[in-house]
């Protein structure tokens, strides 16, 4: 039987567990996800399991937070003026922004709690600080040419 080696396009379902053992991501909805492995599209680790696995074969990968989204840092927590949002529609907390960051590029934070004259918003990755847990299957293998 065939495994699945560096630069071969792969089939695979997963689930992403924190470590409370909650369920925060996986391929349940949309179904088998292709990755191609050492092509630097989702964790090394994630890749390192999958080189040498077959299909049907599972696995089970534990990325510690450092090496996942990183530490979560109080500072990225910030107080935003009211007079600073749009009014439409009205901010809620658990509501995304998108706000431009002085080098250009696009953060997004997520507003935690609403008050008459702020909000504070989070831009912390929301699985920043977690350990992951991947529960992978290898459904199908697309050979390296």
């Amino acid at each position: 039987m065939q495994t699945a080696k560096n630069g071969d396009t792969v089939l695979i379902d997963y689930v992403v567990r924190k470590s409370d053992d909650t369920v925060v991501g996986g391929t349940q909805q949309e179904g088998p996800q292709t990755v191609t492995i050492g092509g630097s599209q989702i964790f090394p680790q994630i890749e390192a399991a999958l080189d040498g696995m077959k299909v049907g074969e599972e696995q089970t990968v534990k990325i510690a937070a450092a090496d996942a989204f990183g530490p979560r840092h109080e500072d990225r927590i910030i107080e935003i003026p009211r007079a600073n949002l749009p009014q439409d529609p009205a901010p809620q907390p658990g509501m995304a922004l998108s706000a431009q960051q002085q080098d250009g590029s696009t953060a997004t934070l997520v507003i935690t709690e609403v008050g008459d004259e702020a909000i504070k918003a989070d831009a912390n990755h929301p699985l920043a600080g977690e350990d992951l847990t991947f529960g992978l299957t290898l459904v199908e293998i697309k050979q390296a040419a």
